[in-house]
C-alpha cells in the first residue's frame, strides 16, 4: 500500500511541475491535459474545468526523490488552498537541505528559517510560491 499525495494546482499545475524540477530535481513521469480526455457525461461534467482550459493538465506525476506526487491543475478556478496539510523533505546532509530550502522559497514564505534543532542539524518551514508548505530536513 502507498499514499501518494495529489495536489490540485487550480491552474498552475504545469508551471508547478516545472519548478519542481528546477528546485528538486522532479521528473514529470505523466501528464494528461483535459483536451485528451474521452467527452465528459452525466456528472463528469460537474469535475470539468471551465471553457478554454483544455490545455490545462488533467493529470500529472511527478517523481521526488523516489517519492511521487500527483497533481492536476484541478477546475482551474481561484488560487490554490493547502490548509492543514505540510509536504516533508528529507535529505541527506546540511548543504542539500540549504539549497532545497532555498530554492522552494523562491517567490514564497518562509514560515520557519532553517538552522539546527534538537531532532536535525537543519529544519526549516516554507510555503512555496504555489500555496504548498514544505518542511526540509536532514535525515537523522
Amino acid at each position: 500500500m502507498h499514499i501518494q499525495p495529489y495536489l490540485f494546482f487550480e491552474g498552475r499545475a504545469e508551471e508547478a511541475a516545472e519548478f519542481y524540477a528546477k528546485a528538486l530535481g522532479a521528473q514529470v513521469t505523466m501528464m494528461l491535459r483535459f483536451k485528451d480526455a474521452p467527452p465528459a457525461s452525466g456528472d463528469d461534467e460537474n469535475c470539468a474545468p471551465p471553457p478554454g482550459s483544455e490545455n490545462k493538465i488533467m493529470h500529472m506525476s511527478l517523481e521526488i526523490g523516489g517519492a511521487v506526487v500527483m497533481g492536476s491543475d484541478g477546475m482551474c478556478k481561484g488560487p490554490a488552498e493547502f490548509k492543514g496539510v505540510s509536504l516533508a523533505l528529507s535529505v541527506a546532509d546540511d548543504t542539500d537541505a540549504e539549497r532545497k530550502f532555498a530554492a522552494l522559497g523562491e517567490g514564497g514564505t518562509v514560515i520557519a528559517p532553517m538552522g539546527p534543532t534538537f531532532f536535525s542539524s537543519r529544519f526549516g518551514m516554507v510555503t512555496d510560491r504555489f500555496g504548498v508548505t514544505w518542511m526540509v530536513q536532514v535525515a537523522p
